[in-house]
């Protein structure tokens, strides 16, 4: 017995520090950008000798110096606006689809889903022409509008939330029509409550692709004060060429949004993660 729980403590504690050893080596990339950030550009590009931290002093004024040079006040917005919205939008129609698809008989349901997941299957370059097109004709270009545009539906949104739907017990639904209630009622009142847990990770997705989208706001947005942080950070780098310490304080300042939304919801996050990994 006490052998069993010698192995069981060694068992626990092993995995303990293999996991502790993984941390650190997602961190360090990390780590090593702020501290690059606050080097001078001579620091960060010698080799002998090599320099981990700054070796005469701590250069905030890095920091100061992308600030002055693009106005990260509009970036943070177009960037937090657009991601809002697409979190949103996705949201709203991939649960009304995903209910359709999961719950409801109609003509052609297997036709149409199975064009749901050919587009999962096409890379999204493919779309982008006949995207901007339509963002085009619409008169959107250099709008908060036109960057939500592609996001307004969501294929993997739609799968999920199918999925969720298939999860759920029928007698909710048959007892909720028993009692009364309509389709819509079905699904506003018993059905989409008991999907939270799809939605908050539909929504965690969404928000991380869009946040870290370049092509669609680089092609969409060519103005400085309609684009987004990702497209900040391509044109920051044909700008600042190699000088990596000015670079690396852009980077740190495109991350600050996300660091604070994890920390806000940093409950929702874990769940929405855990859940979607259960379900797919």
């Amino acid at each position: 017995m006490e052998s069993a729980r010698t192995r069981a403590r060694v068992s626990k504690l092993t995995m303990y520090v293999i996991l502790v050893i993984f941390s650190i080596i997602m961190l360090v990339p990390f780590v090593w950008m702020i501290l690059t950030a606050l080097k001078t550009n001579q620091e960060a590009i010698s080799v002998d000798p090599f320099y981990i931290l700054p070796a005469h002093g701590w250069h905030w004024e890095n920091f100061a110096e992308v600030w002055r040079s693009y106005n990260f006040i509009i970036l943070y917005k177009n960037t937090l606006l657009m991601i809002l919205f697409r979190v949103i939008c996705a949201c709203l129609t991939a649960t009304m689809a995903g209910y359709a698809f999961g719950r409801l008989r109609f003509p052609g349901k297997k036709f149409l889903f199975s064009l749901v997941l050919i587009q999962m299957m096409i890379p999204s370059q493919i779309f982008i022409i006949p995207q901007y097109l339509m963002v085009s004709k619409l008169g959107l270009l250099n709008t908060i509008s036109g960057l939500v545009f592609p996001g307004i539906v969501t294929a993997f949104g739609t799968y999920l939330l199918k999925t969720g739907y298939q999860g759920l017990p029928k007698d909710l639904e048959e007892a909720a029509a028993i009692d009364g209630c309509n389709i819509g009622q079905r699904f506003l009142r018993i059905m989409m409550p008991l999907t939270r847990s799809s939605m908050v990770s539909l929504g965690i997705f969404t928000a991380l692709f869009a946040f870290k989208d370049l092509m669609w706001p680089m092609i969409v947005c060519t103005k400085a004060e309609t684009t987004t942080l990702a497209a900040g950070l391509a044109k920051m780098q044909g700008q600042y060429g190699s000088n990596y310490p000015t670079m690396m304080a852009s980077a740190v300042l495109a991350l600050v949004p996300m660091i604070v939304i994890y920390v806000i919801f940093q409950k929702q996050f874990v769940e929405g993660i855990a859940t979607s990994g259960g379900k797919l």
